[in-house]
């Protein structure tokens, strides 16, 4: 080959290779765009998965507080029907004229209140699950429905 194809030939050649360097800037430059963006769309849907969480938390402390409340004037009203029934029961007591009617007293007292005892426990505890259950409810569908869109994010 003689030096004027050479000299021919290398300006077609260094052309050829920045427009190969332009077009490889050029894509990677659209692939970091697209790749920036979709960082930041899972940056935002992130955080409105947090903000969601953060609200499921507040309404479930506001459930547990309501029900915190209605079971401490559920308990204070039992603790003081117990006290009127207690003072009933002393007031019988001591207007009994013999030891047998005293013993027949104090068996019927007991049984009253064991069977009040029981019944008013069972309220509560039933009062205490429900309350939980309906407090663990905002939790529980934001927690399906977080999982659901990060499935989607990642995909």
């Amino acid at each position: 080959m003689s030096t004027q194809s050479k000299t021919k030939t290398a300006p077609k050649a260094t052309e050829a290779t920045v427009e190969a360097y332009e077009q490889v800037v050029e894509t990677t430059k659209a692939q970091v765009e697209k790749a920036n963006e979709a960082v930041v769309k899972g940056y935002d849907e992130f955080a409105a998965i947090q903000k969601e969480g953060v609200d499921a938390l507040i309404k479930a402390g506001a459930i547990w507080a309501k029900g915190a409340e209605d079971f401490g004037k559920a308990y204070l009203a039992l603790a003081q029907e117990a006290a009127e029934t207690n003072s009933e029961a002393a007031k019988s007591l001591f207007s009994v004229k013999s030891l047998n009617e005293a013993v027949e007293l104090q068996g019927e007292i007991a049984r009253k209140s064991f069977d009040k005892s029981l019944s008013e426990g069972t309220k509560l505890s039933e009062l205490s699950l429900k309350v939980a259950n309906e407090a663990f409810q905002p939790i529980q569908q934001q927690l399906t429905a977080a999982v659901a869109k990060a499935g989607k994010i990642a995909a």
